[in-house]
């Protein structure tokens, strides 16, 4: 079986290959900005608002690639088309997008280099929600709070992340298999990490944190479409942990996963402690759209033996 193909400046290279430099920013100084996809049926998930907001980060951050937003997704496709097959049937594709600034001058003669550019592909993991499609994620509020805007825009999608592997680290300690929600310094819900987060109130709808605040999810937009198709009320605002503890269901958006249920804040059960109605719904018109019953999937790739050669 051919081993599977990534894309490294420039090159087609077996993923076992790649290699970005120690003395590359994107190594040394964390400065990667990165997009996170998924396939469904062997097709990318929203590629082109993936690249767009791909080009809205490497303008925050002033990096200019070689290739255009064209050219990044025709390799996307071109590596999902050469390895999505040595899944099995019925298997899907995560891909990762990351662009570096490149080499950094000091480690060669004050010489800038130019962006570095990979993509690759993996088996998504299932295993690591499926069960939570039934019984529910935790969250609990940490110490750690959420980068300040005035540190970086929350539009910027970047691999600068060690606030949410330290919250989760923390989050860990406090109640085994919870992840972190992440304040800013007034208290206010921004997110979990690396995922959306949406709570719902019967009399109001569905309520996620304000667009300039949180970075804007691909799949929260998807599903503020799907809401509306079922009349949903949806309503970006501020609110404190409080109202999450106070709600009726609690859920959060994230591409890998799609949508995931909360059923415990700050150790104690969100409404009955199972997942609810309206998520039941959402999930159920997700995987219509997409043409992948998520959840279904999930339960039957979990336990994958990892021999497609990825």
């Amino acid at each position: 079986m051919d081993p599977p193909q990534g894309y490294l400046d420039g090159r087609i290279v077996p993923i076992s290959e790649m290699a970005v430099s120690v003395t590359d920013a994107g190594f040394t100084l964390g400065t990667t900005v990165t997009e996170q996809m998924r396939t469904f049926s062997g097709k990318l998930f929203e590629l082109d608002s993936h690249l767009q907001r791909l080009e809205r980060s490497l303008a925050i951050v002033g990096i200019e690639t070689r290739e255009t937003l064209e050219e990044l997704a025709q390799i996307a496709n071109d590596l999902v088309r050469v390895n999505h097959p040595l899944l099995e049937s019925q298997d899907d594709l995560g891909l990762t997008l990351f662009v570096t600034p490149g080499r950094l001058p000091r480690f060669h003669n004050g010489n800038l280099g130019s962006a570095c550019v990979g993509m690759h592909t993996f088996p998504l993991p299932f295993w690591s929600w499926e069960q939570k499609y039934r019984s529910g994620q935790a969250l609990v509020v940490t110490e750690i709070e959420q980068v300040s805007p005035r540190c970086w825009p929350a539009g910027l999608k970047c691999r600068s992340r060690m606030h949410y592997y330290l919250a989760d680290q923390s989050a860990a300690r406090i109640e085994s298999g919870s992840r972190a929600l992440l304040l800013d310094a007034e208290r206010r819900v921004i997110e979990s990490s690396t995922a959306n987060i949406l709570i719902y109130k019967k009399n109001q709808g569905i309520l996620t944190p304000p667009v300039e605040s949180a970075l804007p999810g691909i799949s929260l937009l998807y599903t503020q479409q799907i809401a509306k198709q079922l009349n949903v009320s949806w309503k970006h605002c501020s609110f404190f942990p409080e109202a999450v503890a106070e709600a009726g269901e609690v859920f959060l958006s994230s591409t890998p996963f799609c949508l995931l249920p909360v059923t415990r804040f700050n150790g104690q059960p969100i409404g009955n402690g199972q997942p609810g109605p309206v998520f039941q719904q959402l999930a159920t018109h997700w995987s219509e759209s997409v043409g992948v019953d998520f959840i279904a999937q999930a339960n039957r790739f979990a336990d994958r033996s990892g021999s497609q050669g990825h």
